[in-house]
C-alpha cells in the first residue's frame, strides 16, 4: 500500500505547485523598472468585502506605502508620455466613478501625495457615484484628473458605431463641463476594437486604457490600448511586489 501513499504525497504537491504558480506568478517574464505600471482600481471601501472590485483602505494604505517605498513617480494616466525611460513610474486608475473614491481614496492620496486618475463613467447607474462638488474639490487639489468612461458604463462592441461614438464623445464633454478638461478615456469592461481606438483619436483624447493585464512601453503613435496592472483587494504583500513587477499577481 505504500505506493498509495506516494500517490496522495505526489498529488498533495502537485496540487500544491499549481496553486503556488497559479497565484504568484513569479515565473512571468521579468518587466523593466523603466516601463510605466498603470494600476487598475475601482473601489476603496471598508464597507464591502475584499475583492477584484475593492481594495479596503487598509490595503490601498499597505499599497501606497510599497510604491512610496519604491520611490514611485506618481503621474495622470495622460502624463504617461512625459516621463519615457524614467524608473518607477506609476500612474494610479480609477473606474467608474465611486462615492468611496473621495471618502476612502482621496485622504490617503493626499496622506502620499500620490496622484491618480478617475474615470468617469458620467450617467452610470447603479452605484453610489461622487457628487460635483466632490469632483471640483479633487480636481482643485491637483492630485486627481478626471478621465471618461462612456456616459452609461456601456459595452461598446455591443453598439452600433454612431452610437457608440456618441457615448464615448458625450462622456467626454460631461467630464469637461465639471472640472474643464478630460485628456483620457477607459473602455468599459476592457470591450473595444480598433474603430473605437480610432474614434478616441477623433473625440480628442489623448490617450486610453484597457483591461489587459501587462506591463509594457508607451506607445505615443499609439496610445489608445494601454495595458493597466492587475490589482485585488485581498493581495498579500508578496502579491502586490509581484504584480508591480509583473503585471499580474496571479493567473
Amino acid at each position: 500500500m505504500m505506493w498509495l501513499l506516494y500517490l496522495v504525497i505526489g498529488f498533495i504537491l502537485f496540487a500544491g505547485l499549481l496553486y503556488l504558480l497559479g497565484n504568484y506568478t513569479f515565473w512571468l517574464p521579468f518587466r523593466s523598472a523603466k516601463l510605466p505600471r498603470v494600476v487598475m482600481l475601482h473601489q476603496v471601501t471598508p464597507h464591502e468585502v475584499a475583492s477584484g472590485m475593492n481594495m479596503p483602505p487598509e490595503k490601498f494604505e499597505q499599497f501606497l506605502q510599497l510604491l512610496v517605498a519604491k520611490k514611485s513617480t506618481f503621474c495622470f494616466v495622460s502624463e504617461i508620455g512625459d516621463h519615457q525611460n524614467q524608473k518607477n513610474v506609476v500612474a494610479l486608475s480609477f473606474d467608474d466613478g465611486f462615492m468611496d473614491n473621495y471618502l476612502y481614496a482621496y485622504p490617503l492620496l493626499k496622506k502620499y501625495q500620490a496622484k491618480a486618475t478617475i474615470y468617469l463613467a458620467t450617467q452610470i447607474e447603479g452605484i453610489e457615484k461622487l457628487k460635483l462638488a466632490q469632483i471640483q474639490e479633487m480636481a482643485a487639489s491637483g492630485l486627481i484628473e478626471f478621465g471618461a468612461h462612456t456616459q452609461h458604463h456601456v459595452n461598446l462592441l455591443k453598439l452600433d458605431d454612431q452610437t457608440a461614438f456618441q457615448e464615448m464623445q458625450q462622456s467626454k464633454l460631461d467630464v469637461e463641463k465639471m472640472v474643464g478638461k478630460c485628456p483620457s478615456f477607459a473602455y468599459p469592461f476592457g470591450r473595444f476594437n480598433e474603430k473605437h481606438q480610432q474614434m478616441a483619436s477623433e473625440i480628442g483624447f489623448k490617450n486610453a486604457v484597457s483591461t489587459r493585464k501587462k506591463i509594457e512601453a508607451y506607445n505615443s503613435d499609439q496610445p489608445f490600448n494601454i495595458p493597466r496592472v492587475s490589482t485585488h483587494g485581498a493581495m498579500n504583500a508578496l502579491q502586490m511586489r509581484i504584480a508591480l513587477a509583473k503585471g499580474r499577481y496571479k493567473l
